[in-house]
């Protein structure tokens, strides 16, 4: 198990937000791989309040990166982002250009449901939706990344356009939107650096039956 774990651990480690996409074409299998290991996070209530909506329509990118666009358009020229929000974006070199969004072969966005609707129309509460979303989210970047394939997590603000270009009904909003396809062969990412466990990890009284921890239980830095 502990081998397992270190296994996995390593191999996220690998993992990074890649702006510099393939357009090589990438097997509708792989994406749908992916969104149903990413349908088996927990939810509240079991509600599943998911819709993952996956285009590849080269008129549809377009569009999409048009309305992104302009959108962070004026988040970044308009000063619609505040000046410590921008300072936080500097180290990572983003822009209001968007051709990611284009040159992927795969756009996937998660839309989440504001609340059920059931065969004859009417409505059903849906139980902590964002939380819900953002594990399925996790889940979903986890499995492109053992798959080979890269993605960002994307969220131009406002994003209603999604629902409109997408098509999607009324209990339905935009929650993230991800380009997906292989890494461009020489592609760049920031140099940062990710916490380490001590700097994440809080215990709070004694372990399991007052016992000190091992140091062999404890193999993550």
């Amino acid at each position: 198990m502990r081998a397992a774990l270190a296994e996995f651990r390593s191999d996220l480690e690998r993992r990074r937000s890649v702006r510099m996409l393939s357009s090589d074409p990438v097997p509708l299998s792989l994406i749908d791989g992916a969104i149903a290991a990413a349908s088996t996070a927990p939810s509240g209530a079991h509600m599943q309040p998911w819709t993952w909506v996956v285009t590849g329509d080269p008129k549809v990118k377009r569009r999409i990166r048009e309305a992104a666009e302009e959108e962070e358009r004026r988040n970044y020229l308009d000063q619609r982002m505040n000046e410590e929000w921008q300072a936080a974006l500097a180290p990572l070199g983003t822009d209001h250009h968007k051709e990611f969004l284009e040159i992927a072969p795969w756009i996937v966005v998660l839309f989440e449901q504001r609340y059920g609707v059931r065969e004859d129309g009417t409505t059903r509460h849906h139980y902590y939706v964002k939380e819900s979303c953002g594990i399925a989210a996790g889940f979903f970047i986890a499995a492109l990344h053992r798959a080979g394939l890269a993605t960002l997590t994307h969220t131009p603000s406002p994003m209603a356009f999604l629902s409109r270009e997408l098509g999607r009904p009324d209990n339905e909003r935009p929650f993230v939107l991800f380009p997906v396809g292989y890494p461009l062969p020489g592609s760049l990412v920031p140099d940062l650096r990710r916490k380490n466990l001590d700097e994440v990890r809080v215990i709070v009284g004694d372990l399991p039956a007052g016992r000190p921890c091992p140091p062999e239980a404890q193999p993550f830095t």
